[in-house]
């Protein structure tokens, strides 16, 4: 390992960077280094520049995964080699806006009948039932379930924070069928039985089951289940959202139950909520409202 690279993961970990996001940067800084054979702390502005466009028109890279490079790059630069180089030297690609993909609630329920393993079953309907992240569903422990209070603990979710969220009666339901079958077919280490930090969903080599194995079971169930919609385990989180939008719930109370920093990242849920867009009144019905005796 050379000493740039030693002190570029140093930093990363000092800053609280993903273990994802540190192989993320990691992965991009390399393949930068290796196209022009030299060791990043030889290379200039202008060398960022030429590799931006090589991304974009020659190998066709999307905006996010150039963006993404952009980030690993200027991070390095600016941490590790502390170049006096301001954010404008290092612009993103401008990224189409795109509506999330939202099932319907029978959707969601024609979807779930074809899913295979008690397990991934389990998993998938925690990231709908309660609007989680694969990445923070998979990495539940059995002290994480607050089944007296009807929460669920998210332990340092996406940008390091903690948060609850809900735990409703049909998903604690699935979770103690889960669990039981689980123990009964001896589904669980033995050594694990009594640790009440466990894994809720362990991997049957070690540690917890990993989000590519759900991730592959719901492209499975995508494809068997005869809908014409890109499936994923987010499109679950985004379904959550949209579904509890329609019910009426404060778009603040979605917000902290999302996890999202900012109101205006859910608030783009109204944009794909039918129900939500044709309840909405307009002005021109309440024009004269008023005047009327």
């Amino acid at each position: 390992m050379t000493r740039l690279r030693q002190r570029f993961i140093q930093d990363m970990q000092l800053r609280g960077l993903a273990p994802t996001t540190q192989r993320s940067y990691i992965h991009y800084v390399f393949q930068f280094a290796k196209f022009y054979n030299l060791s990043p702390e030889h290379l200039d502005l202008e060398a960022v520049r030429q590799y931006q466009l090589y991304l974009l028109n020659d190998r066709k890279l999307s905006p996010e995964s150039v963006n993404c490079c952009t980030s690993a790059i200027q991070f390095l630069y600016q941490k590790t080699l502390e170049m006096p180089w301001g954010s404008a030297c290092f612009p993103r690609v401008k990224r189409p806006e795109r509506l999330p993909v939202v099932l319907s609630r029978q959707e969601v329920e024609q979807f779930f009948h074809y899913v295979t393993g008690l397990k991934n079953r389990a998993v998938l309907m925690t990231c709908y039932g309660a609007g989680m992240r694969i990445s923070e569903a998979v990495a539940l422990r059995v002290s994480d379930i607050d089944s007296p209070r009807s929460l669920i603990r998210v332990e340092q979710g996406k940008g390091q924070k903690d948060r609850y969220v809900m735990l409703s009666p049909r998903l604690l339901g699935v979770l103690r069928t889960y669990w039981r079958a689980a123990q009964a077919q001896k589904l669980l280490p033995e050594d694990e039985a009594q640790n009440p930090h466990r894994w809720l969903f362990p991997s049957w080599r070690h540690g917890h089951l990993t989000s590519s194995a759900v991730d592959q079971a719901c492209r499975d169930a995508s494809e068997k289940c005869g809908l014409h919609k890109r499936i994923t385990p987010h499109t679950l989180r985004h379904s959550f959202a949209t579904h509890l939008l329609e019910q009426g719930t404060d778009i603040r109370v979605i917000q902290v139950l999302l996890g999202h920093s900012r109101i205006d990242t859910t608030a783009r849920y109204t944009a794909v909520s039918p129900q939500v867009i044709a309840s909405a009144i307009s002005p021109l019905d309440t024009m004269g409202a008023r005047r009327r005796p």
